[in-house]
């Protein structure tokens, strides 16, 4: 069965230290519908990239999920049940992804592994996916390192990988900061029609309001751990209601020399 929706609910992460506790991510709740890119802004710092990785479990040392819930459909899942199978994840910097002295058909054998597919099927669905994700000749590309691959090659090989699950939601983490302007164009444009073509929901972490533009259908706002606002992106560009987002808006606007948000 098609999922529809993946809901977050009351998420709290909280970093443990000497002096106690700090709220890193505090309450968050939000719901990323099928077909649909929710695009999570906001301030380095402020708390996006932990949210997702509070979902899936793989939280950086001395921090912890101490609240909150996923749900698919209504249905609380586990990290283990999320990662790989419902929600695919595609990162920053696709370099640090993958293993420096492995294939690429070493990573997608391991990949088939741990989602416990194999055989002719899936070996002719990775052929696929690769090529939905602009890979062209997809024998030779598995056949590489990711030192003899291009950063806009490894990102399209990771999103193909994210096909490849079968998973119905994406957690996309900045998946075109480290990419030169061209190839971060080509990996917008794929992300778009993948979302069209498969129906994928697709939570975009992000700083760059251009990309919020360009790719997103609604926005959530975060500072300081928590969400300040939600809109669809007409809305969050044309009427912004907190501070922190007429800030954001008007910082993207600056590099077109147009006015501030009022």
């Amino acid at each position: 069965m098609t999922a529809h929706a993946l809901t977050i609910e009351g998420l709290r992460v909280e970093a443990i230290h000497p002096h106690g506790r700090t709220a890193l991510v505090d309450g968050v709740s939000l719901t990323l519908h099928a077909g649909e890119v929710l695009a999570l802004v906001g301030a380095s710092g402020s708390g996006k990239s932990m949210t997702c990785a509070a979902c899936l479990d793989v939280l950086p040392p001395g921090t912890r999920r101490v609240a909150g819930s996923v749900a698919i459909d209504g249905n609380v899942r586990t990290a283990f049940e999320l990662r790989g199978r419902q929600v695919a994840s595609i990162l920053q910097n696709p370099r640090t992804a993958f293993n420096p002295v492995r294939s690429m058909r070493e990573h997608v054998g391991e990949s088939l592994r741990a989602i416990g597919r194999r055989g002719a099927d899936a070996r002719a669905e990775v052929t696929q996916a690769m090529r939905d994700a602009g890979l062209d000749d997809p024998e030779r590309v598995l056949g590489l390192f990711p030192f003899e691959m291009s950063g806009g090659m490894l990102q399209r090989m990771m999103i193909a990988l994210a096909l490849v699950s079968r998973a119905p939601f994406i957690f996309a983490d900045e998946p075109t900061t480290d990419l030169d302007l061209i190839v971060q164009r080509e990996i917008l444009d794929l992300l778009d029609r993948l979302k069209g073509e498969r129906g994928l929901g697709i939570l975009l972490v992000t700083h760059d309001m251009g990309v919020v533009a360009r790719l997103a259908d609604r926005v959530a706002v975060m500072e300081h751990g928590r969400i300040i606002e939600t809109g669809g992106v007409m809305e969050i560009f044309h009427a912004p209601q907190h501070a922190v987002t007429r800030s954001l808006v008007a910082a993207h606007l600056s590099l077109y020399g147009l006015e501030d948000v009022a």
